[in-house]
């Protein structure tokens, strides 16, 4: 009996270990976005599923899972098989939604497998057309004299929106009301409307109504002028140290094989330096910031503990949940 059931035991760990590289991929892979349709993490996996099907020949699907802040969709991928067939398109505001979930400091390498870092864009601080201010000066000083303080939209509690936001109020002292919105497009909305004072808005989105004087255009939110809104100066300026950078990034469940998420790094660095994707990025505000997979892992880590410690000073609840 002993004889027999010692192959049968091999064969089913044969079976259970993941793919290698060489033989991957070999069908269509899932990249999961945990976030509706349209937003600049879908437009960024559509742009990456490309390439991928373009390098290798196999359709890349990309499936919107969106809920809580990214929660729903990053902890599917958390549960999926480590074979390089389900992929994470995620971004600051989804590891926020999952981190806390954590026992002690949170560790990305331990609940997924950081591939590569997409694009890290700069946000644009606009400003209703009604409020009396032309620089990030201006707003502060106007907060500073109301009392019941400003109002602030966001995308949604945790979002990077709405983090940036807190940051800027933690850092200046003033007193922002969060108004948090399902999705930027409401949000935005109700900016266009004058019926909030002010919002941390991804730049592409709002561009276009700064160039026609319908929305005020304060600050970037990196420590330096953006190549793409060169007349725009850093919130820094004002608030020296201020900087709140989002990113995009591929992931993987966690323990899948490093030659197959190297694979992937490598297909997605490579695409990185072609023109076509520079422009795709373009159009989202952004320039590619290849890394490595550990170097994408510390800068996961070392941005979650920036946001997660925001988050505890200031007693706010994230949606994700345990």
């Amino acid at each position: 009996m002993l004889i027999r059931i010692i192959p049968l035991a091999l064969s089913l760990c044969a079976f259970a270990l993941p793919a290698a590289a060489g033989d991957y991929p070999d069908h269509a892979i899932k990249m999961i976005v945990p976030f509706a349709a349209g937003g600049g993490t879908d437009v960024l996996a559509r742009i990456i599923a490309q390439n991928l099907n373009s390098k290798w020949g196999q359709p890349v699907v990309v499936e919107n899972q969106p809920g809580a802040s990214g929660a729903i969709g990053t902890r599917a991928v958390m549960k999926a098989p480590p074979d390089g067939y389900t992929l994470l398109m995620a971004s600051t505001g989804a590891l926020m939604a999952v981190s806390g979930s954590a026992d002690g400091p949170f560790d990305v390498n331990k609940v997924l497998s950081p591939i590569v870092v997409a694009a890290a864009p700069p946000y644009l601080l606009v400003a209703s057309p009604n409020l009396p201010v032309k620089t990030t000066a201006d707003l502060i000083r106007l907060a500073r004299e109301k009392p019941e303080g400003l109002t602030f939209g966001s995308s949604g509690v945790g979002a990077a929106s709405h983090l940036s936001g807190l940051l800027f109020a933690s850092a200046t002292g003033i007193k922002l009301l969060h108004i948090p919105y399902k999705g930027t497009g409401p949000a935005v909305t109700d900016l266009l409307g004058g019926r909030i004072d002010l919002m941390f808005a991804p730049g592409p989105v709002v561009q276009q109504f700064v160039a026609a004087g319908q929305l005020k255009a304060l600050g970037v939110t990196d420590t330096i002028r953006s190549k793409f809104y060169p007349d725009i100066p850093p919130v820094a300026d004002a608030v020296p140290g201020y900087e709140s950078v989002g990113w995009f990034g591929l992931l993987a469940p966690p323990n899948t094989p490093p030659d197959i998420v190297r694979a992937l790094n490598s297909v997605i660095v490579a695409a990185m330096q072609t023109q076509e994707f520079r422009d795709h990025l373009a159009t989202l505000g952004a320039e590619p910031k290849p890394q490595t997979p550990e170097e994408f892992g510390n800068y996961i880590n070392a941005d979650v503990a920036k946001w997660s410690k925001l988050v505890r000073d200031n007693d706010v609840q994230l949606p994700g949940g345990k």
